[in-house]
């Protein structure tokens, strides 16, 4: 049964070529962008394909291009996603339609941030490697610097916050990791990063408190008091301020990992 099984889909397949070789350049892109409204993101990716095989030169060929990274997206693909995109910025750079290149980046890296755990508990996504959130940040902050007035900037911008801090509170994560391991100058110099590159988020106040209790431990008082003095002018409910401890949130308070 395996076997028959292979043969009927080796035949499909095969079918699908002859059927495909038969037509136009508009005829298969239809019949890629149906399968793409669909959600058939396979059949869309093998029609594209053969669509660029056959016509690798015009104007669908340059918008499968971009439907294409679309289907590994959807499909799950992302590296396929993103070199797609990247030939396509580098062939296209002139495209009408390049903007959603950078857009389409920034999400494939903006969705491999985000597992099924971060998506319910966003104050997670910190924990992870930021890598991929960094590569997302710069794709929208390529797009909304190359083309302000796209459709696709507000969106970005919003997404942009997001990563913003969750970028910052990563720092802010491992800076209390190297006050907890006594490595204060570690943990002086990751507050004092987050400040300098991630300015004006949650987590500014957090990073005041690192340095405050990093400098502190290392005998350096006049930097100590800086550092209150900075956080209780900005700052002055919190708690750190009022002398009292860090809360902890709902989900900090489920997740049992240190």
């Amino acid at each position: 049964m395996a076997l028959l099984g292979l043969i009927l889909c080796a035949s499909g397949c095969r079918k699908d070529k002859e059927f495909q070789s038969e037509l136009s350049a508009a005829e298969i892109y239809s019949q890629a962008k149906n399968s793409l409204d669909a959600n058939s993101w396979n059949r869309a990716i093998a029609a594209y394909k053969a669509l660029q095989t056959r016509y690798p030169f015009g104007r669908y060929t340059e918008q499968s291009m971009l439907d294409l990274a679309y289907a590994y997206f959807k499909a799950g693909q992302p590296e396929n996603a993103l070199s797609t995109l990247d030939r396509f910025i580098r062939t296209y750079p002139a495209h009408p339609n390049v903007d959603y290149a950078y857009y389409l980046k920034g999400l494939v890296n903006y969705e491999q941030n985000l597992g099924f755990l971060e998506k319910m508990m966003p104050a997670r996504v910190r924990d992870r490697d930021q890598s991929v959130a960094r590569d997302s940040f710069m794709d929208f902050n390529e797009l909304t610097r190359r083309f302000p007035d796209s459709r696709y900037v507000p969106d970005a911008r919003q997404r942009m916050v997001f990563l913003r801090n969750n970028l910052a509170a990563y720092e802010i994560s491992v800076a209390e990791y190297y006050l907890r391991r006594k490595a204060y100058v570690a943990a002086a110099n990751r507050a004092r990063y987050a400040l300098e590159v991630y300015p004006n988020t949650p987590q500014s106040p957090e990073a005041l408190v690192v340095l405050h209790r990093a400098y502190s431990e290392l005998e350096l008082p006049v930097l100590a008091e800086g550092s209150m003095t900075v956080l209780a002018l900005n700052y002055p409910d919190h708690y750190y301020v009022l002398g009292k401890k860090k809360p902890r949130s709902w989900a900090e308070r489920l997740w049992p990992f240190d």
